[in-house]
């Protein structure tokens, strides 16, 4: 019998493609943030999101989170038209960790429950047990005040939560800009870990270029709210495009 992973590994290039995305144009009155983005992410890999700062790659995200609507083009989500998710459907297809972990206020055990009890349900000891323990963390956090853990702790538990609703597609913003090297590393190793167990689908922004490369299967880089390259993780090194090593070079990063 196959794993998640070998399934994922044995997908057609229809099946294998997570996001599609056609021709996505996105603005503010005064100002164009995306142009004319296309392109697939595909099932089960990583995909690192690079590019100067303001390059349109957090507003790529609130859109495939369904925080915004693209003003023209299509998103399709695991083969289904984004417009045709409810929010907490969406949510739960889509997963989102920010730069900056969010706690709410009470112990960890109350910020792992969090996206269970928005819809009405429960989250068992347990359970909330066995998602600290994939993160690195062991049962004495449990019921530890979430204000009084360190930033990586912090970052983990976000990461932890955002697995409650086991969502295949997860998109990770900036995550451990803020962390030290340390605690960086341990985040990519459970990212690398989550990924390879449950062969779910991340989508990383990242200002570090050794990490794009390093925990990337796929990178694609932004400028000037454009797609100019994709593939392989490995482009980094050896770019086709002009804007790519202008930027590699170091530009904004």
């Amino acid at each position: 019998m196959f794993t998640y992973a070998e399934e994922v590994n044995c997908l057609s290039e229809k099946d294998s493609i997570a996001i599609k995305l056609n021709n996505i144009n996105y603005g503010t009155k005064n100002v164009e943030i995306l142009k004319g983005i296309t392109g697939n992410i595909y099932k089960g890999k990583i995909t690192t999101l690079v590019g100067p700062s303001g390059s349109g790659k957090s507003t790529l995200f609130s859109l495939l989170n369904g925080m915004r609507s693209p003003q023209t083009g299509t998103i399709i989500i695991n083969g289904k038209n984004i417009n045709e998710f409810d929010p907490l459907q969406l949510r739960r297809e889509v997963g989102i960790v920010l730069q900056k972990a969010v706690m709410i206020n009470g112990d960890v055990f109350k910020n792992l429950s969090l996206p269970l009890s928005l819809q009405g349900k429960t989250l068992a000891k347990d359970k909330a047990i066995e998602y600290l323990k994939l993160i690195g963390l062991n049962e004495s956090f449990l019921h530890r005040q979430a204000a009084d853990l360190s930033g990586g702790q912090q970052q983990r538990i976000s990461i932890a939560r955002s697995l409650i609703n086991e969502p295949p597609i997860l998109l990770l913003d900036e995550i451990t800009s803020s962390l030290d090297q340390a605690s960086q590393h341990e985040i990519e190793q459970l990212i690398s870990n989550v990924n390879k167990e449950f062969a779910t689908t991340i989508i990383w922004i990242t200002h570090n270029l050794q990490q794009a490369v390093t925990i990337g299967h796929d990178t694609w880089v932004m400028v000037d709210g454009k797609l100019v390259e994709s593939g392989s993780s490995n482009l980094l090194e050896n770019p086709k495009s002009d804007e790519v090593k202008q930027f590699l070079k170091g530009g904004d990063k």
